[in-house]
């Protein structure tokens, strides 16, 4: 399983990132270098923000797609694997296609099996269950005995809206443990954003 984050580097060192390089591709090549598209072979490659993705390197990730091979960057020899490919992305890729900013074609070639994840705020069933795993995984990687909300502080936690999503719940969670004592925690332990407006004041709640 190989990770792939499209926006986390410029357009041309995504391709290397991608693809890999031949020796003596561009300054600084002094080696060959192994793609991550490459390494996947037999498994599976994640195209994460896949909507992020420039254009041109559209091009050429829908030939991959097609076809299973590529051409590392500098290079003129085809390379075939054999990849299951993965994508996720918080873009709405119907207005980026009606916009331009994304192929028809690629989009249509990746939509094999589609997974609508709805925000958090609209399955907060699973809430309670991503409390209990970001507890145990935190005060393992802190080194902490493990803690437990109250009823209270579970209620006030699966009320909130999370506009940030697993992400802000995992913050949230781990922020928790740093700042809090004793095994059990309450609501005065609990800070949560509610801004709700761009502009508008921070304000937080969860301390009495």
């Amino acid at each position: 399983f190989v990770p792939i984050n499209c926006t986390a580097l410029p357009e041309t060192l995504l391709e290397s990132e991608l693809f890999g390089y031949e020796r003596g591709a561009f300054s600084g090549a002094f080696r060959t270098k192994i793609g991550k598209c490459e390494k996947a072979h037999r498994g599976t490659a994640f195209l994460d923000e896949v909507g992020e993705m420039s254009p041109a390197l559209q091009v050429k990730l829908l030939r991959f797609l097609q076809e299973k091979e590529f051409e590392r960057v500098g290079g003129t020899t085809s390379i075939k694997v054999d990849v299951r490919i993965i994508a996720a992305t918080n873009t709405d890729l119907s207005r980026a296609m009606t916009e331009g900013r994304f192929r028809e074609d690629l989009y249509y070639r990746l939509n094999v099996i589609l997974i609508d994840l709805p925000p958090l705020r609209k399955r907060r069933e699973d809430i309670p269950i991503l409390i209990d795993h970001f507890l145990a995984q935190k005060a393992e990687r802190l080194g902490m005995e493990k803690k437990e909300f109250s009823p209270e502080a579970r209620s006030l936690l699966v009320g909130y809206d999370y506009p940030g999503n697993v992400r802000e719940l995992e913050n949230i969670i781990e922020r928790i443990l740093i700042t809090s004592s004793g095994p059990t925690l309450s609501p005065a332990d609990i800070l949560l954003h509610r801004q709700t407006l761009p502009g508008t004041p921070q304000r937080w709640v969860g301390a009495p």
